[in-house]
């Protein structure tokens, strides 16, 4: 059996004395918090953010529609699911029109009481305008809000502009991991 292996980082910031306000976002973005009636938009905005990109090969599950619906139902069944850690970015087209979802991020405490980040996501374009950075904050003022000191969250190693955004917002390297994956056959 054939197997890639794929470079991942553990990264770590501890939220004690962190200023966590979102920036402002530009007058088209809004924040939109979780609510079970939204799975569907939060599936496709993970959907649209992760397609054709390096982590659909890592997690399979990521490039299709179907298969973010599937892991999004199993995110929010998990027993530690944080709907204050959770959040949709919208995007509202000047002169109208139909509001988009164009970024996701979820989170949950694990068994040790560590808050995790799940599939922080944005929109091809959407991307390069600080959204990555204020939908980090929504969920790490969120953690907060739930008791929560210390979170980390995984990163393939070749993704590096997601990279420089942690470690820009005091996230820390503490191990690195290989994920296994078997090839896909059509």
């Amino acid at each position: 059996m054939d197997l890639t292996y794929f470079k991942r980082y553990r990264m770590e910031i501890d939220l004690a004395g962190r200023d966590l306000t979102p920036a402002r976002l530009p007058a088209e973005y809004r924040f939109v918090a979780w609510q079970p009636a939204l799975l569907e938009a939060f599936a496709e905005a993970k959907y649209l953010s992760f397609r054709g990109e390096l982590d659909a090969n890592v997690f399979t599950c990521l490039a299709d529609l179907d298969g973010c619906r599937r892991l999004m139902t199993e995110i929010v069944r998990k027993p530690g699911f944080l709907p204050e850690a959770t959040w949709l970015l919208c995007f509202q087209p000047p002169g109208g029109g139909q509001a988009e979802s164009c970024g996701t991020v979820q989170g949950i405490r694990d068994a040790v009481g560590l808050g995790a980040i799940q599939n922080l996501g944005i929109v091809r374009e959407h991307r390069n305008c600080g959204l990555g950075t204020a939908l980090l904050f929504c969920a790490l003022g969120g953690f907060r809000q739930a008791g929560i000191s210390r979170v980390y969250l995984e990163v393939t190693a070749q993704n590096e502009g997601a990279i420089r955004l942690y470690r820009r917002l005091g996230f820390v390297t503490v191990k690195t991991v290989y994920k296994a994956v078997e090839p896909v056959y059509s």
